[in-house]
């Protein structure tokens, strides 16, 4: 059961209703290695993909246990199950009515109308497919944190965009204005610590230069959303942390938790941030109002 069950409320301003705020919840129910959490712009319902861990499992795992749960934002369960059939799903994004998400080494098409997954498609030589963005022509950008690769999906064919070392294991990807902002994780090793941490930083897409915004090493980064106003709000899984990194490169300590701070969903007008606590097996919903003022 839910630890808390809760009630949206307005701010109003004048006779008007401001933005929507929730208060803080918790979802238990149902949830097995929560990984992303995203809200469709468009609906305003909220996505969450759960890895399905077995006992002795790991995240990339092809068990067929994987599935993404649709919530309201504030919590309600609207379908546990509104898409079945995947793996260890990770990453989502939407665009033109259709969800894309992550697993393993597929990018997977799912119908938002219906949660039936209408494509999938193997990436070759993929390694541990993680976050998804989209840009505005209809390209789809997909991670690979262990290959320290990004893929794009245009016109139907796969190509990888960039790799190496200098990509420092992108794990968070958004797409702003003609770029990539990156989540890096570090180099990992077998058991996904890091001798030196990832950094933010922003690829562009026509040049292909990166461009750093956090000058250091800053954690194993995983999700990566914009605070709407030139900032983000970002989350470190090994430190379980949520961070928000300014315009110009600071950084500070939001929230801290215990480990497994997976990929985020934020929402800017009300500072709400929804967060999956992968290793808890729950996701949760906080009101950042007083931490983003």
């Amino acid at each position: 059961m839910r630890a808390l069950v809760p009630a949206l409320f307005l701010t109003l301003a004048g006779c008007a209703a401001g933005p929507t705020r929730i208060e803080p919840w918790t979802v238990t129910q149902g949830m097995n290695a929560p990984e992303s959490a995203y809200v469709d712009p468009v609906s305003g319902a909220l996505f969450v993909s759960q890895i399905g861990l077995t006992q002795g499992g790991t995240p990339n795992d092809k068990d067929g246990n994987g599935r993404i749960s649709k919530l309201a934002i504030d919590g309600q369960v609207v379908a546990a199950d509104w898409a079945t059939g995947l793996n260890s799903p990770k990453g989502m994004r939407s665009q033109g009515g259709t969800l894309w998400v992550s697993d393993v080494d597929e990018l997977v098409a799912v119908d938002m109308a219906t949660g039936k997954i209408t494509k999938k498609i193997k990436i070759d030589g993929a390694k541990f497919l993680n976050d998804v963005a989209c840009g505005p022509d209809g390209t789809v950008y997909v991670s690979d944190m262990l290959a320290s690769r990004i893929y794009q999906f245009r016109n139907e064919k796969v190509s990888v965009l960039a790799e190496g070392e200098e990509l420092e294991y992108p794990n968070g990807l958004l797409y702003e204005s003609g770029a990539l902002v990156v989540a890096s994780w570090g180099k990992p090793e077998a058991n996904f610590s890091t001798k030196v941490p990832g950094r933010l930083y922003r690829l562009d897409l026509a040049s292909g230069k990166k461009s750093l915004i956090t000058k250091e090493p800053v954690g194993n980064l995983d999700g990566v959303e914009s605070d709407g106003r030139g900032g983000y709000v970002v989350t470190d899984w090994i430190a379980g942390k949520v961070l928000h990194v300014g315009s110009d490169g600071t950084v500070r300590t939001l929230r801290t938790f215990t480990r497994g701070t997976a990929d985020l969903a934020y929402l800017p007008a009300s500072k709400a941030l929804i967060l999956p606590h992968m290793l808890d097996n729950k996701v949760a919903g906080y009101d950042l109002s007083a931490d983003l003022k």
